[in-house]
C-alpha cells in the first residue's frame, strides 16, 4: 500500500469508536501527559508527541478490560494528542509572569487563553480536511506511523509495548527521584575557559528525558541543532566575548551573558526568516484548501460514506463566530486596568480579528508542513517569533501614548497575550490533520476524532493553569521574581518565552540590537536554500531548528543531540546484524520499542518533577527532600555522569537488537 494515499479498510457501519469508557481514559492519558510536558517544556524547551505512547497505554489498558477495537484505541490517542499540542501555550504565557504582568497563572485568564485558542485550532482544521488530508498526496509520516503502531498493537495485543513504556519511566523516574529531589546525582557537566579574550563555554546534561526527545526527533533534527551549537557557543560566543571583553568576570558568566542578551536573537532571526518562507511557499496550496474546502463542505448526512463525515462547515462558521465573543471578552477585560478610553473597545475588535485570521492562516501553514514533514518539523517557534514581531510592532500603531500607566509593560503583555492564544490555534491544528491522517488509513470516522479532540482540548485547558501554577509557586522561572523559600538555582527556564519575552520588550522599548536579529536573518536565507537543496536529494536539515539550536540552553542541545546519533548509531547497528529477510520491518519494529522507550523516560522524568514541585511546595522552599549538601556536589557530578552513560549503554543495546517476539 502507498503511504501517501493509504486505503481505509473495510469497516462495519457503526463500529465502537467513541465511547464512555474510551473517553475516560483518553482524559487520564491527557492529564498525565500534560503534566510531563509542561514540565518539560519549562525545563528545556522542548515537548513531545503524546500519540504513540498514548495509544501503547490505551491498547494495554483496554487489554485488561477485555479488549477494544482498533478505531476505539485510535479515539483515545487522538484525544489525548491535546496534551503534546496545547502546552505549546508555554512559548509565550510565562512571559507575562517574567514581564511582572502576572503574578502567577490565574485560573479562568489561563484557561480561557487554552481552550479558545485551541478550540478555533479544531474549528480551523475541519475545512482544511478534505484538501489537505482527504484530497492530497501529502505523506504525513507520522499519522502513517501511528497507524501502523495501532495495527500492529492491535494484532500483539499491546501488552509488550505498555511493559516497555512502564519500565523505561520508572528508570527515569528513580533516576530524576536521585537528581531532583534527593540530589545524590548531578544534573549535568559544564566548564568555560577564556582565550584572548574569547570565552569557550562546554557541556551536557544527564537528562534521560532529553535522550529521549534526541531519539524521537532523529538524526537530522539533531545536525541542525548541532549546527547551530557550533555557530553560537563555537563562532558567536567567542567572537562577541572577544570584541567586548569584561575583566571583572569570569568565562563562564561572560559566554552566559552574551549568549543570553545577542547570540539567541540571531537564532530568533533564523526562525523569523524560516517562518515566513514557509508561510510564503504554501500560500497556493493554503488558498487551494480553502476552496476545495468551501466547494465540499461535508457533514454529519447519510449522504456521505462513514469515514467522511465531517462535523458540518457550517457548525464550523458558527463556531468560529462564537468563539470571537469571548475571545474578545478575554482581550477586553485583559486590557481594561491600562485605561484606554474608548479605544478599549478598538483594541478588543481589532485583536480577535487578528487572532482569527492571522490564526487560520498559521494553522492551514502549519497543517501542510506536519503533512510534509510531520509534526515535529512545523514551524511551532517560528510563528510564535513572528507573532510577536508582528503584534509589538502593530499595537504602539493602534494606542498611541494611549496605553496609561501600564505603558509599555501592557504593550508587552497584551503582544504575549494574542501571540499564546495564535500559538495555540495552530499547534491543535497541526495536531488534529495528524490525527485525521491516522483515522483515514484505519477508516475513522472524522467527526468522531473532531469530538473527542474538543475533548482533549477542553480537559487540557483545565488541567494547564493547576500545573502551571504547581511548578511556578515550587520552582519559579529564571529572570522573573522568586518568593521565599525558593532556590535561584532551581528555577526554570522557559527558554521559549523567555526569548519571546525579550523580543517584546526589546520592540517595545526601543532596545532590541536589530542587528543581531538582521544577522540571524541573513543566515536563516543562507540555511533555508541549503535546506532547499537537500530537500530534493532527499536530506532532512531543518532550518528552523538551526535557530532554535541557537536559543537553547546548552545542555539541553548537547544531551538532545546524544539521543539522536544513539538512535543513528543504533539503526546502523541493526541493519548490520539482520542478515536477510526483511531488514526494514524488523528496523520498523525496534524503532517502535525505542520511540516508547524514549516516551518513558519523558514521562517518567517529568512527572517525578511534577511530584518533587508539589512537595516542595508543601514543604515552603527548594529541595525539600534533598538529603546530599552542596559539598557533595563533585561525588554527585562523578556519580550522574556514571549513572548516565550507564543508561545510555543499556538502552543502545535495546534499540539497536532484534525486538523479540511478542508472546
Amino acid at each position: 500500500m502507498d503511504a501517501r494515499s493509504p486505503t481505509p479498510p473495510k469497516t462495519q457501519e457503526s463500529p465502537a469508536e467513541l465511547t464512555l469508557r474510551g473517553i475516560a481514559l483518553g482524559a487520564a492519558i491527557t492529564i498525565v501527559f500534560m503534566a510531563a510536558n509542561l514540565y518539560m517544556g519549562l525545563k528545556t524547551g522542548m515537548t513531545f508527541s503524546s500519540s504513540i505512547p498514548a495509544a501503547m497505554i490505551s491498547m494495554g489498558a483496554f487489554r485488561l478490560m477485555g479488549g477494544a477495537g482498533i478505531l476505539e484505541n485510535n479515539i483515545v490517542q487522538t484525544q489525548a494528542s491535546a496534551a503534546g499540542t496545547l502546552c505549546n501555550v508555554i512559548l509565550a504565557l510565562p512571559g507575562l509572569v517574567l514581564v511582572g504582568h502576572w503574578h502567577g497563572f490565574p485560573f479562568w485568564q489561563t484557561t480561557a487563553v487554552c481552550l479558545l485558542g485551541g478550540l478555533l485550532g479544531v474549528a480551523f482544521s475541519i475545512p482544511l480536511r478534505r484538501a489537505l488530508v482527504a484530497g492530497s498526496d501529502l505523506p504525513y509520516p507520522e499519522g502513517i506511523a501511528a497507524a501502523e503502531v495501532l495495527r500492529t498493537g492491535q494484532e500483539e495485543g499491546g501488552g509488550q509495548g505498555l511493559r516497555d513504556l512502564l519500565a523505561a519511566a520508572g528508570v527515569a523516574g528513580a533516576i530524576g527521584f536521585a537528581t531532583t529531589g534527593l540530589k545524590v546525582l548531578g544534573d549535568g557537566l559544564s566548564g568555560a575557559i577564556s582565550l584572548g579574550g574569547a570565552a569557550f563555554r562546554a557541556g551536557t546534561g544527564f537528562s534521560l528525558a532529553l535522550v529521549g526527545v534526541g531519539y524521537l526527533v532523529g538524526i537530522g533534527a539533531c545536525l541542525a541543532l548541532l549546527t547551530g551549537v557550533v555557530i553560537a557557543w563555537g563562532i558567536a560566543v567567542p567572537v562577541l566575548t572577544a570584541l567586548s571583553p569584561d575583566p571583572g568576570t569570569s568565562a563562564g558568566a561572560a559566554a552566559e551573558a552574551v549568549w543570553s542578551d545577542q547570540v539567541r536573537l540571531m537564532g530568533a532571526g533564523i526562525i523569523a526568516v524560516g517562518g515566513v518562507w514557509t508561510v510564503c511557499s504554501l500560500a497556493k496550496p493554503i488558498l487551494g484548501s480553502i476552496r476545495a474546502a468551501l466547494s465540499g463542505s461535508g457533514g454529519l448526512g447519510k449522504d456521505h460514506p462513514r469515514e467522511e463525515r465531517d462535523l458540518p462547515i457550517t457548525w464550523v462558521g458558527a463556531a468560529t463566530l462564537g468563539l470571537s465573543v469571548p475571545l474578545a471578552v478575554l482581550f477586553w477585560l485583559f486590557a481594561k486596568p491600562a485605561d484606554l478610553g474608548g479605544l478599549l473597545i478598538v483594541l478588543a475588535l481589532a485583536a480577535t480579528l487578528f487572532t482569527v485570521l492571522f490564526g487560520f492562516l498559521m494553522a492551514a501553514a502549519c497543517g501542510y508542513l506536519a503533512g510534509l514533514l510531520g509534526s515535529s518539523s512545523s514551524p511551532i517557534s517560528g510563528i510564535g517569533i513572528l507573532t510577536t514581531m508582528a503584534t509589538a510592532l502593530l499595537l504602539p500603531l493602534i494606542l498611541g501614548h494611549s496605553a496609561g500607566p501600564e505603558g509599555d509593560r501592557f504593550v508587552t503583555g497584551m503582544t504575549l497575550l494574542l501571540t499564546a492564544v495564535i500559538v495555540t490555534t495552530s499547534s491543535i491544528a497541526n495536531d488534529n490533520l495528524q490525527d485525521l491522517k491516522t483515522g483515514q488509513v484505519l477508516g475513522a470516522t472524522p467527526w468522531h476524532q473532531q469530538v473527542a479532540l474538543i475533548l482533549g482540548v477542553g480537559i487540557g485547558a483545565v488541567v494547564i493553569a493547576p500545573i502551571l501554577s504547581l511548578l511556578f509557586e515550587a520552582y519559579g522561572f529564571v529572570g522573573g521574581p522568586l518568593r521565599a523559600g525558593q532556590d535561584a538555582g532551581s528555577a526554570m527556564p522557559a527558554p521559549q518565552a523567555a526569548l519571546m519575552t525579550q523580543i517584546a520588550n526589546g520592540i517595545v522599548h526601543g532596545t532590541l540590537p536589530w542587528r543581531m536579529v538582521l544577522i540571524g536573518a541573513g543566515l536563516g536565507a543562507v540555511l533555508v536554500a541549503a535546506e532547499t537543496w537537500l530537500k530534493r536529494r532527499n536530506l532532512t536539515f531543518p532550518a528552523l531548528t538551526v535557530g532554535i539550536g541557537m536559543y537553547l540552553p546548552l545542555s539541553v542541545e548537547m544531551t538532545i543531540a546524544i539521543g539522536g546519533v544513539l538512535g543513528w548509531v543504533a539503526e546502523r547497528r541493526l541493519r548490520a546484524r539482520v542478515r536477510g529477510g526483511d531488514v526494514d520491518r524488523a528496523v520498523g519494529a525496534t524503532r517502535r520499542r525505542g520511540v516508547l522507550l524514549a516516551s518513558g523516560f519523558l514521562v517518567g522524568e517529568s512527572c517525578v518533577g511534577v511530584l518533587l514541585a508539589g512537595a516542595d511546595l508543601l514543604a515552603g522552599h527548594s529541595a525539600s527532600l534533598a538529603i546530599a549538601g552542596k559539598d557533595f556536589g563533585p561525588y554527585a557530578t562523578g556519580l550522574g555522569l556514571a549513572v548516565f552513560l550507564a543508561a545510555l549503554a543499556v538502552y543502545l543495546r535495546l534499540v539497536s537488537s532484534p525486538e523479540r517476539p511478542v508472546s
